[in-house]
């Protein structure tokens, strides 16, 4: 059964309602975020703009999905690159009450397996924050591997902070 799916412009509400509840326990790991962004009109301009790089291909903006198909989180391929580096950048959260029950490595695995079999890519990267240990678990289990440390990557929770790079290559 798919844990995810491509996320709809119906989802606003939903995700803005999750986003409100779930703000603190997010804070640590996102950057900061106007009070725009936690309403439902925020949310449709976020889905939108992605869903517009998802038809020029360079977005694949999914939501992630509970047992009951309720929506706990999200989880995007960006910057998708093709030529010969055929690479792209992941993304992911779920929701503080889902948090450490296996959701975010179904749908890490679920989208890396589209990454390389859907979208024929050869490598997915991504960016964890030093401290967040449940990410760095959650990438070691889909079977991706430390390659460095990159100081003051991204601006997360007001301020620039070194990140742990991970990446996972398409088996030949």
């Amino acid at each position: 059964m798919s844990i995810t799916r491509l996320v709809t412009v119906a989802d606003a509400p939903t995700l803005a309602e999750v986003l409100r509840v779930d703000r603190e326990f997010l804070a640590p790991w996102e950057p900061v975020r106007d009070d725009d962004y936690f309403t439902a009109a925020g949310q449709r301009a976020v889905i939108r703009a992605d869903l517009q790089q998802h038809v020029l291909g360079s977005k694949l903006p999914h939501a992630i999905l509970d047992e009951s198909g309720g929506l706990i989180g999200r989880i995007t391929l960006s910057d998708i690159q093709r030529g010969p580096f055929q690479s792209c950048s992941l993304g992911y959260w779920v929701r503080a009450s889902h948090n450490g029950r296996g959701f975010a490595t179904k749908a890490v695995r679920e989208i890396v397996r589209v990454a390389f079999e859907e979208l024929g890519l050869h490598r997915v990267q991504a960016a964890v924050l030093l401290h967040n240990v449940g990410s760095h678990r959650v990438l070691d289990r889909n079977g991706f591997m430390r390659f460095g440390m990159a100081p003051e990557y991204l601006h997360i929770a007001g301020r620039w902070q070194d990140h742990a790079m991970y990446q996972v290559v398409r088996a030949s």
